[in-house]
């Protein structure tokens, strides 16, 4: 069967939707599909950095596998996909992309990101689909909550299924990514860091602020100072822009009035990271640091201290910023994998 490639120049991308273009809300394009499968849909941008992370939930793992791996091989704007259970996170460059659909045929199919863009406090992404794949991004991801509105170049792209083509721009909020890690709360007598961290999130209802997840990182278990497991906890929330500060002095303010000990770190990172920019990811499950060294490493990161402590705790809560988007071997000891 010959192998089907499919090419978009970075400057045709806007060029397809031009006076034509057929605008509609979620709910026009649920009128017109009927209820599909997206549960979510929601992008983060780091404009500093030139990266974005879009995140979208499905009701189902089959169809996230397989939208990652056909996402991955177009390249485009995807720089990487990762996927736990039902939802995907992409991590994507900032701008238009040409993308390139590789092995996948023509009669196959195929599923790209072209572009992620920033426009005000809103943010395109403009995406292209063939044949089934053309169903997901034409008629099922525009309809997920988080999403404003949908753009479509013609009549021609609301035409699904069969071995069609179909383009399309999805408008949604602008986010931010926004990290807590949360250390010493506890004692050997009383409390949990993790209960009280999964408490503050639960807790925390801003307007413009959604909470993602929370992560347990193990940290060095031979430091002679330390409660029986030695873990930290990270808080990652999306927040607009606007709700930043009033994010920043609720966590603080919760966790120093909810803590049990005098020892409470907490540390706070703003944009998206690529993990691989520090030594202290290995050095903070492996050796015994200080408080200068981590105090010196986050303002070298850009993580700034919100506890006013200034004691041990900022040694985990600097670990657990730096572990918050590593995966489930934030959990293990340094080395471990399952």
């Amino acid at each position: 069967m010959e192998s089907y490639k499919y090419f978009i120049a970075e400057s045709s991308v806007n060029e397809n939707f031009g006076d034509n273009m057929i605008i509609l809300t979620p709910g026009d394009v649920k009128q017109r599909f009927g209820p599909l499968f997206s549960k979510k849909f929601l992008v983060m941008v780091d404009e500093t950095a030139g990266r974005a992370e879009i995140l979208e939930q499905c009701h189902a793992r089959g169809t996230i596998e397989w939208d990652a791996m056909n996402r991955s091989r177009a390249g485009g704007a995807v720089a990487a996909c990762a996927v736990e259970g039902s939802t995907m996170t992409i991590q994507a460059r900032l701008g238009r992309y040409p993308v390139n659909f590789g092995a996948a045929a023509g009669t196959i199919g195929g599923q790209a990101l072209e572009a992620v863009e920033v426009n005000g406090d809103e943010v395109i992404t403009t995406w292209a689909g063939i044949a089934g794949a053309g169903v997901g991004i034409a008629a099922c991801l525009p309809q997920a909550p988080g999403v404003i509105r949908a753009e479509y170049p013609s009549e021609d792209d609301l035409k699904v299924g069969g071995a069609r083509t179909n383009h399309v721009r999805i408008v949604s909020p602008l986010y931010e990514k926004v990290s807590f890690g949360i250390d010493d709360t506890d004692t050997k007598q009383e409390g949990a860091t993790w209960v009280m961290a999964l408490k503050c999130a639960e807790a925390c209802l801003l307007e413009g602020v959604e909470f993602l997840d929370m992560r347990l990182i193990q940290l060095n278990p031979a430091v002679p100072h330390k409660t029986t497991n030695c873990v930290g906890s990270a808080l990652n929330f999306a927040a607009r822009p606007g709700s930043i500060g009033a994010l920043r002095e609720f966590v603080c303010t919760f966790v120093e009035e909810h803590t049990f000990s005098k020892d409470t770190g907490i540390a706070f990172s703003r944009g998206i990271r690529t993990g691989q920019e520090s030594p202290f990811h290995a050095a903070i499950k492996t050796e015994i640091l200080t408080v200068q060294k981590a105090e010196e490493e986050a303002q070298r990161l850009g993580i700034e201290f919100l506890d006013h402590n200034g004691r041990k705790g900022r040694i985990g809560a600097l670990g657990a910023v730096l572990w918050a988007d590593r995966g489930i071997e934030a959990a293990g000891l340094y080395g471990e994998h399952l």
